[in-house]
């Protein structure tokens, strides 16, 4: 087949970039100009019908997606050394990892019932055998451990979301996240490893839910060393259980602390690792869960450490300074992917947190409650750097997780040329807010469940449709649980 090659005179890039074209317009796949190119202006020499379908990347492009095999450095893609040396410039391994999972915490919105007419709302809209493949993930090899819920009677009460509808699958509870575990062993290999990934949702409520935050400190409880803190709602969120209600009878600290027990002894004498994702509140619940794992020592094998990574997403400080220094001292590795225009990273702790000098005194000396401090590695991102999205004053912009993939996938480090190394759709940014340009012609807020669920019945009549109940626990939860805490000598249901 004979092709046809225009070159593209790029205003913004300053170079040469070659698009491909098929010879015939109706072999054309639609896709949208803006998956493919910068914005400037540009004299293209194209049939009106056409749209471009695929660009080869110049020198500069091509050098930056040479790929090792990650199976021979994926202790360095999770954080060994704490990422020294792959963050400026961007190691191509570790930029598709970051975005591979934060997908996982974007799924955890797509399949979230945010319809408060739903009697299902606040639950997730799949069943867990079916979840990859709804929101087309299945290639990526992972299947559904179990799901995770918490209650929602605590004091966070904008981060959860209630149905209006007179009967509701759950008075109490809110479906939170999942546990999933690489089964393929295509992808198994790929990886060197089988990993366990924990995704948390976040709140896509922005900024209302950290209006309810309290900002006092409370201990943690899962050691004797009271001096390790964290934000008593987060605490709450985590730890609180509701004995009415099936879904909250073992709070989500429950769930996390034997699902995690049970796959660990499951594949034992494997090589595994432990991947915890989460965005906006779910990063803080990434974050407490994995310190929690590594305190527990649920990540330790016959003396052996499983490695414990957080790869976390526009998450707020979660402890206090004490906090930070026992995760490093149980070895737990978190990267921070940030966008410095958010605000969801600066609270709490907008006076005492990591960058004032004398935290460690008032902390220790005057026991002062609102002392908060970041865990971990931090990768700023900056969207004024994205020729893709238009200058905004919406801060929900700014914080929204799709836009964040879409600027690590442009990310070459400080300083370089902002392009898009895997050409990730960037209709995708506009799939909840309006960011792109409006040359691009992606509509905002443009994805939405077809009908908003609603189906005909026999009787033409438009209906909600049953959906089958989801199983709270699995039955073996009340048995890893206890191992857990009967081996870190704590009460049981603690």
């Amino acid at each position: 087949m004979t092709s046809l090659y225009v070159v593209i005179s790029s205003c913004y890039a300053n170079q040469i970039t070659r698009v491909h074209f098929p010879c015939r317009p109706e072999q054309i796949q639609p896709r949208t100009l803006a998956q493919n190119l910068k914005p400037s202006k540009m004299k293209v020499s194209v049939p009106r019908c056409a749209q471009l379908t695929s660009y080869t990347l110049s020198a500069e492009e091509d050098q930056n997606n040479e790929e090792e095999n990650i199976q021979e450095i994926w202790r360095e893609i999770q954080g060994c050394n704490n990422w020294e040396g792959l963050l400026d410039p961007m190691n191509p391994l570790l930029r598709n990892e970051i975005i591979h999972y934060g997908e996982f915490a974007q799924s955890c919105y797509d399949a979230f019932d945010f319809d408060p007419y739903s009697k299902y709302c606040g639950t997730c809209k799949y069943q867990g055998s079916q979840f990859f493949e709804k929101l087309e993930m299945a290639y990526r090899g992972y299947e559904i451990s179990r799901y995770l819920y918490a209650t929602s009677n605590i004091n966070l009460p904008n981060f959860f979301q209630k149905s209006k509808a007179r009967k509701v699958w759950s008075q109490h509870a809110n479906w939170m996240g999942y546990v999933a575990v690489t089964k393929d062993p295509n992808e198994i290999k790929r990886l060197g490893r089988r990993d366990i990934v924990v995704a948390w949702r976040g709140t896509v409520t922005y900024l209302e839910w950290i209006h309810d935050l309290k900002d006092i400190l409370c201990p943690t409880h899962f050691s004797r060393d009271q001096s390790i803190k964290i934000e008593s709602g987060f605490f709450d969120l985590y730890t609180e259980k509701e004995h009415k209600c099936n879904y909250c009878s073992f709070s989500a600290r429950d769930q996390i602390l034997a699902e995690i027990k049970r796959l660990v002894e499951r594949y034992k004498g494997e090589k595994l690792s432990i991947t915890i994702t989460g965005h906006s509140l779910g990063a803080a619940l990434a974050l407490i869960s994995a310190y929690d794992l590594a305190e527990m020592k649920v990540n330790v094998v016959d003396g052996s450490k499983i490695p414990i990574t957080v790869f976390s997403f526009s998450g707020p400080r979660v402890g206090n300074l004490r906090f930070k220094e026992r995760c490093e001292e149980l070895n737990v590795k978190v990267l921070r992917v940030i966008n410095v225009h958010d605000k969801v990273p600066t609270v709490p702790g907008l006076f005492a947190n990591e960058k004032f000098q004398y935290q460690k005194y008032i902390e220790e000396a005057i026991s002062f409650p609102w002392s908060y401090a970041h865990v971990g590695v931090e990768l700023a991102l900056d969207h004024t750097n994205s020729p893709f999205l238009k200058p905004t004053n919406d801060l929900g912009c700014s914080h929204n997780l799709e836009a964040h993939l879409h600027l690590v996938d442009g990310y070459h480090g400080k300083g370089r040329r902002f392009f898009l190394a895997n050409k990730r759709d960037i209709a995708l940014v506009n799939k909840c807010c309006d960011f792109l340009r409006d040359e691009y012609g992606v509509p905002p807020q443009w994805r939405q469940d077809h009908n908003k669920g609603m189906v005909r019945n026999v009787d033409g009549r438009w209906i909600l449709p049953e959906r089958s109940r989801m199983e709270a626990h699995p039955p073996d939860t009340a048995h890893h649980l206890e191992q857990v805490l009967k081996l870190q000598k704590l009460p049981f249901g603690n």
